[in-house]
């Protein structure tokens, strides 16, 4: 078998983990010794054992002389466990193959400078870009220091989100909004605006029959408008972080600093880098955006969203007065406009699901 073989079976370990493991990435881990496959393993979650340490446990002895393969470089510094490095040559591996270096600061390449100078043959590079696409949140992260965001929208194909009269429930099919509920398990938070609570009154939790966990959720309410009995305030399915300012309720403040599910914070100017940067110091790595159009145009022009997944439904709503996906004021010159990389199209359901990406992603 090819070393793309192994690392193939490597990378959909890792990919089964997809939501699991933040702020740490997706890692999956093959251990082959004479053309067999003697141990395998995936990191499950921040703090527990690498994808490393899984397979070289289960290879055992026969680790001895094999090759390992690995989705991304081996860490080589102590974090919330040892350096996976040292515990490759301590099992006698004799050769790693690594799809992609890590561009973590404390790894960076030096996890394959300390295999080689135990004498242990290294090939990079093998499945390169299918590894980075596996961890683009955790890439973007360690190089921007933001959240990588998701914008989430259901439209009709003119790109309508509600009707004139504001009803939106439901533009789309019971599958698309289902495989909606898979992102929001597979990202850290999601946010929407204070607009979105006093219309929808959402949950804003992950019901996907897969299970899995619930995002935090993040609400924009600049005057702190939110009611004390707001599913997000009141249900303590997750945690709930409020971004208001000074033009915030200061007697509904005391009252939700009360609530252990509940965190208010002020932000000085309101705006979109605020939330994003205080997202990032908390180690959130991941935010997806299901705001209304206000919330949406506010990202969108701002050049705040990495990936935007789009379902579009075969229905024609029409009029002027009508929602549409992004509101505000617009992009002026068609030289500003701000271009995606279309990635992906599916159906699902009645509906089409269609992921763009930012360019140089």
């Amino acid at each position: 078998m090819s070393d793309e073989h192994y690392m193939s079976l490597a990378l959909t370990l890792a990919e089964q983990m997809q939501g699991q493991t933040n702020p740490n990435p997706v890692v999956g881990a093959v251990v082959v010794r004479a053309g067999s496959i003697v141990g395998l393993g995936a990191h499950l979650q921040a703090g527990g054992p690498h994808a490393e340490v899984h397979a070289l446990t289960m290879a055992g002895k026969q680790a001895e002389g094999a090759t390992i393969y690995v989705t991304l470089e081996p860490c080589n510094h102590y974090g919330r466990t040892p350096p996976c490095t040292d515990l490759i040559i301590k099992s006698g591996i004799k050769r790693a193959v690594i799809a992609t270096i890590d561009p973590h600061s404390k790894v960076s390449g030096s996890g394959i400078t300390k295999l080689r100078n135990h004498g242990i043959d290294v090939t990079v590079g093998v499945m390169e870009k299918e590894a980075q696409d596996a961890n683009k949140i955790f890439f973007h992260y360690i190089g921007q220091q933001r959240p990588y965001v998701t914008a989430k929208m259901a439209q009709s194909i003119d790109g309508k989100v509600a009707t004139k009269t504001g009803a939106s429930q439901w533009i789309t099919s019971k599958q698309a909004r289902d495989d909606g509920h898979l992102l929001r398990r597979d990202h850290d938070a999601i946010l929407v605006g204070i607009g979105t609570v006093l219309k929808d009154d959402p949950t804003l939790t992950n019901r996907s029959s897969l299970g899995g966990k619930h995002p935090t959720r993040i609400i924009l309410d600049r005057e702190l408008r939110i009611p004390l009995n707001a599913k997000v305030v009141a249900d303590r399915k997750a945690d709930t972080w409020i971004f208001t300012t000074e033009y915030a309720d200061q007697d509904k403040w005391a009252s939700l600093s009360n609530d252990e599910h509940i965190k208010v914070i002020d932000t000085k100017a309101g705006t979109i880098d605020e939330v994003l940067e205080t997202l990032a110091s908390a180690e959130i790595t991941s935010l997806l955006v299901e705001g209304g159009p206000t919330i949406m145009g506010q990202f969108l022009q701002g050049g705040h969203v990495q990936e935007l997944i789009v379902y579009t439904a075969p229905k024609i709503i029409g009029g002027q007065a009508a929602y549409t996906s992004v509101a505000g004021e617009g992009i002026d010159l068609l030289d500003n406009v701000q271009t995606f990389n279309h990635i992906h199209t599916e159906s699902i359901g009645t509906d089409t699901k269609m992921i763009y990406r930012q360019e140089g992603i």
